[in-house]
């Protein structure tokens, strides 16, 4: 699925829309260069997933958690990622096999130990249909 969007509240309702439909055990991964518009995707998703808090990316911590929604929500940043073994550290597994929804920002960099049954989004700017553009690719893979 191609959706384009035109401003940053575009990309917030997408991203909300698909959080509002997310189900446990669920596993997005997030792509798009720095700047593209990952975080405002994220905070919809987050949003749509009853989760009022702010939610900002984790790159230091590489994962925040978030209890308050309907169900549990894991949102990782694997930007800093050096090796897998610190996926390990963190127990991935638990989260990605877990009760929860995980969204994971950078995914490419880990692609190694994802789960075979998830989402791809992809974020792209195109500066010839204008600043605040993006086009958002959602692929599912089941």
């Amino acid at each position: 699925m191609r959706i384009e969007s035109y401003h940053t509240e575009d990309t917030f309702q997408i991203g909300l829309s698909l959080g509002k439909k997310a189900q446990k055990g669920e596993v997005y991964c997030l792509l798009g260069d720095l700047g593209v518009g990952k975080t405002v995707f994220t905070q919809g998703f987050a949003q749509g997933m009853g989760i009022m808090e702010a939610v900002n990316s984790p790159t230091f911590t590489i994962l925040q958690e978030y209890e308050d929604g309907r169900i549990p929500f894991y949102h990782f940043d694997v930007y800093r990622i050096a090796d897998v073994e610190e996926m390990e550290e963190i127990g991935y597994e638990d989260y990605f096999y877990g009760e929860g929804v995980c969204l994971i920002e950078w995914a490419n960099l880990i692609e190694d130990i994802l789960p075979k049954h998830l989402t791809w989004i992809t974020i792209k700017k195109n500066p010839e249909k204008g600043f605040d553009y993006r086009e958002i690719i959602i692929d599912n893979l089941q």
